[in-house]
């Protein structure tokens, strides 16, 4: 009888070549540890791809993302560690153990509910492991990210304000302690102060339910945008932008944000 290869298992015959005899000198050489920067930066071109509301853009990076965990599955296969296989059978055994609601007889009620009982079930796989409720947080996210973490798990065990005027409260708290130190002249005090602002804000955010990651990617994104209508506006004119008065500046930012405001209203 023959055996059907799909596209999944013609890709590990690939990357099994490229490891291979007569393959990839690079490929080859490779290790968890030499691939950890490809890992991270696929993964935020799969984000730029998503933001960028394009389908092409997000079926390539997908696919870039893919390669990264077959590359490491493949490297692990062949210290006898795991496979690929291996990884696949402990996700799809995760993922109907953590859905007692689809593949059990649990009731859960909302999304919220289910992410309360996820940590739930979590903390009974690693038992001993988990010594607080801020364990499991990775330590290597990125700062914005990992504080929106650690705060949604304070809240889960009641570590929370109860209404939105305390969470603004603390902001406006914690900005004014940042202009003390600030005028105080102290560095250290500085830094542990807008530590504890952005913070603040993280946590304003959680409440409100925006992520401040992907918001201030955006805000980003917006900077750059703008920064380069200025800088074509100022090219057309064959002028400098350290060269222009920051007034002028100031007008064709504003400008730009016409023109981002128009934009988005023809979409």
């Amino acid at each position: 009888m023959k055996t059907t290869v799909t596209k999944f298992d013609e890709l590990i015959m690939i990357m099994k070549r490229l490891r291979g005899p007569g393959g990839c000198p690079w490929d080859a050489e490779q290790t968890h540890e030499s691939l950890t920067r490809y890992l991270l930066e696929e993964t935020y071109e799969v984000i730029e791809a998503i933001d960028a509301k394009s389908p092409e853009h997000l079926q390539e990076e997908l696919g870039d993302l893919l390669l990264q965990p077959v590359f490491h599955a493949a490297i692990a296969e062949e210290s006898g560690s795991f496979s690929i296989d291996d990884v696949i059978q402990t996700l799809c055994e995760k993922l109907v153990r953590r859905h007692p609601h689809v593949f059990g007889d649990m009731h859960i009620a909302d999304s919220n509910a289910q992410i309360e009982n996820w940590e739930q079930i979590k903390k009974l796989e690693k038992g001993a492991e988990r010594t607080s409720a801020l364990s499991g947080v990775p330590p290597h996210l990125p700062a914005l990210l990992k504080a929106q973490k650690i705060t949604e798990k304070a809240a889960r065990v009641g570590f929370d304000w109860e209404h939105i005027d305390q969470v603004m409260a603390k902001v406006m708290e914690e900005l004014h302690e940042f202009e003390e130190a600030m005028l105080a002249g102290d560095n250290e005090h500085m830094e542990a102060e807008l530590g504890d602002l952005l913070f603040a804000i993280v946590n304003l955010g959680r409440f409100l339910s925006i992520n401040p990651e992907e918001a201030l990617r955006k805000t980003i994104t917006r900077f750059q945008h703008r920064f380069q209508y200025v800088e074509d506006s100022l090219h057309v004119q064959n002028r400098r932008m350290n060269e222009t008065p920051l007034n002028e500046m100031d007008q064709l930012w504003e400008e730009a944000k016409v023109h981002e405001r128009n934009y988005q209203g023809d979409k």
